[in-house]
């Protein structure tokens, strides 16, 4: 369970996060001053810091200075009242992880926490290579022993001392994340911060803001100064996900870090330089980009000094069943079932399957199978893989959270007349309720595979069952 201290001298404001971050089953540990939370933050060792900045005695300010010369890795999420002024900003600059302004949303405090903590386990959980002795922090291993993994490993090992930037290629699934996180656990960063940045998931709008930071009045929105990724991964590595997606402007800026390791913020005519070392993945063809003149060629050469493709799961077939008895002892303890084998017509139907998701579709395989298997080992009939429309129906030869997502798509047009007619509404909460609703609908009932499928813990879903009222009769699936 991830932990989480949270530092307020206000007893109301430490009550309440307390109850959310609890109802999200999150371990929570309170301080109500800097001399109480870095005492619990050495008894605890918390995934994140939740802190306001305006405390007797020490501020948060000072506190998350000691914290960070303690851990340079510890994530720091500030609170403050005064946005106006230019101490949350400083915060940044000290290495906080984020600032959040009061009074704030809940649901906007919960996509941030959630945010930091998807950053924690990235730089907690270590990845080990197959050829390397494997330590008792290592939680996720690369694995596969074919001729064509043997080179990613040694490509690994050559480029993670050095301070060149990687360009990680290959289809999504194949494992480009995994890939830049050994990279930056086997490099001399490694002590350092670690930020990934998702270039696809963020409106090319605010891309730019996200990477470089902004000034005050730089545009619509713009209300105070704005610390970007790359400040805050002073010293340490930045992992931009699918750079394929970049706007020309964003990748001009880009390609001046890698040349200068200078920039300017959005809006602004200060030279900023970092100490940073890029690692990029992206599953574009770039050559066909720039004859389509979508990226620079310019970039693509800087880009290129390192280059590390990972195949697709059916160029390399002979490490699926390495891959599949990884799998059955990695979610052993995730789905609490004692599954311990695979049949040979199951691995067989595995082997003869293309696998268009890579690796990540044949791990959402194994882990669903495991939750449906009726014994120790899993049978053929555990996998929904081939068969065509006419075998399966019209949408079961997808994988699950593509049949969800399917689904999904005329419930943002609810939300969307949702919003119209009652603009106060509270929509994260509202598509929160129809998530489950559906994953339940989804998995016929069974908690253990919607909890699963929805990515939260069996306990965490039965107390949002409760809260929302949603009955358990699922064949229906309504609020009581």
């Amino acid at each position: 369970m991830e932990r989480i201290l949270v530092v307020d001298d206000d007893p109301s404001m430490r009550y309440s996060l307390n109850r959310m971050l609890e109802g999200q089953g999150l371990a929570v540990s309170l301080a109500k001053n800097g001399i109480e939370a870095l005492e619990q933050f050495a008894q605890d060792q918390p995934d994140l810091v939740v802190m306001d900045i305006k405390m007797p005695g020490q501020s948060g300010l000072e506190v998350l200075k000691e914290i960070k010369e303690r851990d340079p890795k510890a994530l720091v999420i500030l609170m403050t009242a005064f946005g106006t002024t230019e101490t949350a900003i400083e915060a940044m600059k000290f290495g906080a992880f984020d600032y959040i302004l009061k009074p704030f949303d809940i649901p906007q405090m919960r996509g941030l926490v959630g945010r930091a903590l998807e950053v924690s386990r990235m730089m907690k959980k270590m990845v080990a290579l197959p050829d390397r002795e494997k330590t008792g922090a290592a939680e996720e291993t690369i694995v596969g022993s074919s001729p064509v993994m043997q080179q990613i490993y040694k490509m690994i090992g050559q480029v993670a001392p050095t301070e060149v930037t990687a360009l990680l290629r290959g289809e999504s699934g194949t494992g480009k994340e995994l890939v830049a996180r050994a990279i930056y656990h086997h490099s001399r960063r490694a002590d350092k911060p670690f930020l990934p940045v998702n270039c696809a998931a963020i409106p090319e709008t605010l891309l730019e803001s996200e990477l470089f930071g902004h000034e005050k009045g730089s545009f619509t929105g713009a209300l105070t100064r704005r610390i970007g990724k790359f400040e805050q991964g002073h010293g340490g590595t930045i992992f931009l996900d699918e750079i394929g997606d970049m706007t020309p402007a964003t990748q001009a800026k880009i390609l001046r870090v890698l040349q200068d390791r200078q920039f300017e913020r959005l809006g602004g005519s200060e030279r900023i330089t970092v100490d940073l070392r890029l690692i990029v993945a992206t599953n574009k063809d770039l050559e066909k980009a720039i004859r389509d003149g979508s990226f620079r060629q310019d970039l693509y050469y800087r880009l290129k000094v390192v280059s590390i493709h990972l195949p697709p799961l059916r160029e390399r077939k002979e490490d699926i069943p390495e891959l599949v008895r990884y799998f059955l002892q990695r979610f052993r303890v995730d789905v609490n079932r004692e599954v311990l084998d695979i049949s040979p017509k199951a691995l067989e139907k595995l082997m003869r399957y293309p696998w268009p998701g890579n690796v990540r579709e044949l791990e959402n395989a194994v882990k669903r199978a495991m939750v449906i298997a009726k014994g120790q080992t899993l049978l053929a009939e555990d996998f929904l893989l081939e068969g065509g429309e006419e075998a399966m129906g019209p949408a079961e030869h997808l994988d699950l959270e593509e049949r969800l997502r399917i689904r999904m798509e005329p419930v943002f047009k609810e939300l969307q007349e949702l919003s119209r007619r009652s603009p106060g509404a509270d929509l994260m909460s509202e598509l929160e309720k129809i998530l489950i609703k559906r994953a339940l609908q989804e998995t016929k009932g069974n908690q253990v595979q919607a909890a699963v499928l929805l990515g939260i813990s069996r306990n965490t879903l039965r107390s949002k069952i409760e809260r929302y009222r949603i009955r358990k009769d699922v064949s229906i699936v309504e609020e009581e």
